[in-house]
């Protein structure tokens, strides 16, 4: 398998953070001098020791400063007052901060970046500083991997080593190279006090006497660090100072120190982005015990189609043999322990279970009179192994429950258990031969117990999934083990080992290579369905090494560490999942799907309470700097900016009107909190403000993301009740002649192709341009104030002077950095370059100047606007073909959508093809109970997102299909979009245009025969406006 990468708007804004910041530096293709050629060399040696180091920088302080406050603005960061810079040899050098989340691709950033910085500016020497082995190689293997990737981007790849004490000769080629050089090093190297760390500081006889930090300080490399919260102590930030660094760049999810952070993307933006996977925490919690009492474990709870839900339990139960074994069984209330047990003394008392219960807040059952075991309780008898085969056990569920969801769409399913003690995995024998330990023999059996009931279960016999489980049914060859080893003295043999020095051991951290290169090696490997192993044990101290992508469990079988540590550990499965293709399996492909496909599970042997609390609390340290309350101070003196490039400065006045409107509209309450309503409308067309703030509704919700939300940030409980679609067809309404008629008619696949005009395009295009174009050059806010008096607590307190604040532009005279004009256009509207040209010569010169101002925005507001032409010529034009191929109906039976009882978008349903259906907003609520209730609606669904229409702004899935009564309404048949608003002026475009796009997909199945006259597809915002269509 090879991985696949693309460009992706985040990452390039990160890059584009940096590279703006030196706008204006000029290209140079690096400076040449005379290397220092060492002493004890034959003289007559043909050697070239000409170097070449990276061009100063030739923009002044001031320069940078602004463009830094400039990237600051852009991105929605506090500008900084005073740049954080260290001088080297008299000349400054900067520090700017990246943040990034885990899992939305730091490293591809940054490689790219240095990549953009050698194509602007022709800087070539770089070093990447890492805080550990286990980094070192995954930024090693992220070169290997995206080389042919960056070769085609750039039309070169950079050359990259390893920094290795033993072979100093890599660092004659990193100085006089004139390609791009990247060196890696791990801070040890440098920082430590074992004779290898010093080495570089020392003149070496085998390095002609010279010091390896002085021939690297002499290409004056800019400095990468990788994790810099884990690389900067105090004696690491003396050492970096000797590398003597152009400039610093530091890219982290955690930063300690800020120092002029430039991007910002962090666990909330990522995640609210659907950049990286969702949390749901599986609890295993031990309850209070005498002692004295059964024991009992729940399961889960299962819904049925009527009356109370079955739990599953795991008991313990006399055998014929007199001998007391652990059963597991799925039961409905009322349930006799005692008498089910074969009479067991510790289940005599009081032992009937009832009233079970899996509704939001519940999800429990009841033993005896009074006492209640929720989901992931154990009580009784029970000892440490007890508690780690439960959550061995709920791990191989979690997995295979995904794993049949994920196979048929290529998505391997990969599990990682965390273990402290290598003997608990692996054991040894006398003669150094291996044996399994608890975990492995637990795991084993409990593997072999699962797969076997999988493989009775009807409904999955003969599926492509079953014969997959069927040629892995045995528990030995689908686990492995990732560890630090040692050779066996006088043998070939090697044993798995916790810790390879007492300073590992001492730091919980291993520093193994070997361990290392395994997980490395493997890690296209285990993404193959051809490799057996999809369960992986793994030492807790290599917990950095591991960075799969197809993690979707993470198990950790030993005592709760640090908060950080849990954060850490999470973050190996965080990753959105790649398919057999390599292909990444993100928004863009897989839509409102994305994180139905994409759900972590973490499972935690405490309470789901103490998880998400313990784990929010960590977040909100980390998002400490972000508001979390909604006040009028938040919007003051912010910049509004609407689709026609126009600003609006954001008075006290306007920022009180926006305050009102938020609450009117009950997208905030009085407290400033975000509601409920905000988070169902800010996707859609309802989400609007007054008159008076009209255009701008697009900007504002840019400064409520901004705002800090535990309830933004949800953890799924994965021990509720679950909704699989798949299984819950209601056979009545599945099997009804009006479904199936209406499902026959609308089944047809369709291309599509449109006859642009050329000249109309370039016509309405320039026409457009002219009247709505407005680019503002790049303004800051420059505010002068003084100090007044010093506070205890707050330091200095300062008061902002009279007239104090002003606006400042830059001059266009300072905006130099070089843009590929007419390729930037014609990539984003996907139009010839000639066409872009003849677009542009056209356009009045007093629009073009904009360009010089202010050339990203220029790029981007007239692609907008071309792309806007192009939008409504597909919606005149477009043409559908409609062919024979169809949507099987396993679009329904294999539905990967699911969801939590306790879910309140979950709702149950009469007439639906489904026993549930999953609406996301108050107008798809109303409309779903109403469709039930009304007698003319015989069934309905909601279309499952694999039914989708081809359109050029992507593909398309309509919300409803609906059958009426025959004889009660006009059109029977009716396929519906629900909006909130019905207004084409309030729609979005790319909205509106994919609507009639469909519009002309049906129009095209009418016109072949295939759907009849009482057949229809529209918009509709209600069921009585749908009552009115249907009724003609």
């Amino acid at each position: 398998m090879k991985l696949q990468f693309k460009q992706q708007q985040f990452q390039l804004d990160a890059v584009a953070s940096v590279v703006d910041v030196f706008a204006g530096q000029g290209k140079h293709s690096g400076f040449d001098y005379h290397m220092d050629k060492g002493q004890g060399m034959d003289a007559e040696l043909d050697m070239n020791f000409i170097g070449f180091r990276n061009a100063p920088i030739q923009l002044s302080q001031d320069t940078i400063s602004q463009q830094v406050r400039s990237q600051q603005l852009r991105y929605g960061l506090k500008p900084s007052e005073n740049l954080s810079i260290q001088k080297v040899d008299g000349r400054p050098s900067y520090n700017l901060t990246i943040e990034m989340e885990t899992g939305t691709g730091k490293t591809y950033t940054y490689i790219r970046t240095l990549m953009e910085l050698n194509k602007q500016y022709g800087w070539l020497k770089f070093i990447i500083v890492v805080p550990s082995i286990a980094i070192r190689e995954g930024v090693l293997k992220s070169f290997e991997i995206m080389a042919d990737h960056f070769q085609m981007e750039y039309g070169k790849k950079p050359r990259y080593f390893v920094y290795d004490s033993s072979r100093l000769g890599e660092l004659d080629k990193f100085a006089n190279s004139s390609d791009i050089q990247v060196m890696i090093i791990n801070s040890q190297a440098f920082n430590a006090t074992g004779a290898d760390a010093r080495r570089i500081h020392t003149e070496q006889e085998s390095f002609r006497w010279r010091k390896p930090i002085d021939v690297i300080a002499a290409t004056n490399p800019i400095l990468i660090i990788d994790e810099p919260q884990s690389v900067e102590g105090k004696k690491t930030k003396e050492r970096l100072e000797d590398f003597k660094p152009l400039f610093t760049l530091r890219y982290s999810a955690t930063h300690k120190d800020k120092h002029d952070m430039i991007y910002r993307l962090d666990a909330l933006d990522a995640y609210n982005k659907k950049l990286v996977k969702k949390i749901a925490v599986k609890t295993v919690e031990q309850t209070s015990t005498t002692g004295t009492q059964g024991y009992l474990y729940l399961q889960e709870l299962v819904p049925q189609k009527s009356g109370a839900p079955k739990a599953r339990i795991e008991f313990e139960v006399r055998t014929k043999s007199g001998d007391v074994k652990r059963v597991t069984k799925l039961v409905e209330e009322p349930f006799a322990l005692y008498e089910e047990s074969g009479n067991l003394p510790a289940y005599q008392d009081g032992w009937t279970l009832s009233h079970f219960d899996a509704r939001e807040g519940e999800n429990s059952i009841q033993i005896g009179a009074n006492r209640k075991l929720h989901v992931g309780e154990v009580i009784g008898e029970t000892n440490e192994d007890d508690i780690r085969r439960i959550q061995i056990r709920e791990t191989i569920a979690s997995h295979l429950q995904k794993e049949e969801g994920l196979y048929k769409r290529g998505i391997k399913v990969l599990s990682l258990f965390f273990i402290d003690e290598v003997a608990k995995y692996k054991c040894y024998d006398e003669q150094n031969d291996a044996y399994n330990g608890t975990y492995a023999q637990i795991f084993e059996e409990e593997y072999e117990a699962q797969v076997k009931a999988l493989l009775a279960d009807p409904n999955l016999h003969g599926s492509n999934f079953w014969h997959y489980l069927n040629n892995h049914q045995e528990g030995n060859p689908v686990h492995a083990g990732y560890f630090s080893v040692d050779k066996v003295k006088k043998s070939d043999k090697v044993k798995f080992v916790d810790y390879k020095s007492a300073t590992e051991k001492k730091n919980n951290q291993s520093n193994d290579k070997d361990a290392f290169d395994l997980i490395m090696k493997d890690k296209e490997r285990l993404l193959s369905f051809d490799e057996p192993v999809r369960f992986i044990f793994s030492h807790s101290a290599l917990k950095e090494g591991w960075d799969n992508p197809n993690v979707f469990q993470i198990c950790t079988l030993k005592n709760t560490g640090t908060e950080t540590e849990k954060r850490q550990k999470i973050g190996r499965g965080m990753r959105l999942a790649v398919d057999q293709k390599g292909i990444r399996q993100d928004e863009e492909l897989l839509g409102a799907d994305v994180h139905n496909i994409n759900k972590l599970t973490v499972i935690a042997n405490e309470s789901y309470e103490d998880f998400a609390k313990n784990l929010q609390r960590e977040l909100k340290e980390i998002l400490a700097d972000r508001p979390s309350k909604v006040e009028v101070d938040l919007f003051v003196d912010k910049v509004l900016e609407n689709e026609a490039g126009q600003k609006l400065t954001v008075t006290k006045e306007v920022a009180k009107e926006i305050e009102h409107q938020l609450i009117k509209q009950d997208y905030i309450d009085s407290k400033g909190n975000l509601t409920t309503t905000y988070f169902e409308q800010k996707e859609t067309s309802q989400f609007t403000l007054s008159e008076n703030l009209a255009g701008y509704e697009v900007a504002v919700k840019d400064i409520l993301e901004s705002i800090y939300d535990a309830n933004r940030y949800q953890i799924e409980r994965e021990n509720d009740s679950e909704v699989v679609f798949a299984r819950e067809i209601n056979p009545d309404n599945y099997n009804r002649q009006e479904f199936k008629r209406l499902w026959e008619s609308i089944h047809h696949k369709s291309t599509y192709y449109v006859e642009f005009d050329d000249e109309e395009l370039i016509e309405k295009s320039v026409k457009v341009i002219n009247e709505a174009l407005f680019v503002k050059k790049p303004s800051y806010m420059i505010t002068e104030a003084e100090a007044r008096e010093m506070k205890a607590e707050q330091g200095l307190d300062f008061k902002v002077n009279k007239d104090g604040k002003r606006q400042a532009e830059l001059d266009k005279s300072s905006i130099q950095l070089r843009y590929d004009l007419l390729g930037e256009i014609a990539s984003r509207t996907e139009l010839k370059r000639k066409t872009v040209a003849t677009i542009l010569k056209q356009i009045s010169p007093s629009k073009f100047d904009m360009f010089a101002y202010n050339p990203e925005a220029f790029i981007q507001r007239t692609s907008r606007l071309i792309n806007e032409q192009k939008a409504s010529q597909v919606i005149e034009h477009i043409r559908y073909n409609i062919l024979e191929e169809t949507f099987d109906t396993s679009v329904f039976t294999d539905n990967p959508e699911s969801g939590k009882l306790s879910d309140k978008r979950i709702l149950e349903s009469q007439k639906g093809v489904y026993n549930y259906v999953k609406v996301d907003s108050d107008t798809e609520r109303k409309f779903k109970e109403e469709l039930d209730q009304f007698e003319e609606v015989m069934v309905y669904t909601k279309l499952p997102s694999e039914f989708k229409i081809s359109t050029p702004l992507g593909a398309y899935n309509p919300d409803w299909a609906i059958a009426f009564r025959d004889g009660s309404v006009k059109h029977v048949y009716f396929v519906a979009e629900t909006k909130g608003s019905m207004s084409s002026l309030q729609l979005k475009g790319a909205e509106l245009a994919k609507i009639e796009c469909a519009k002309a997909h049906f129009k095209a199945l009418k016109e072949k025969g295939l759907i009849a006259d009482d057949h229809m597809y529209d918009v509709v915002d209600s069921y009585e406006k749908l009552l009115e269509i249907v009724r003609g």
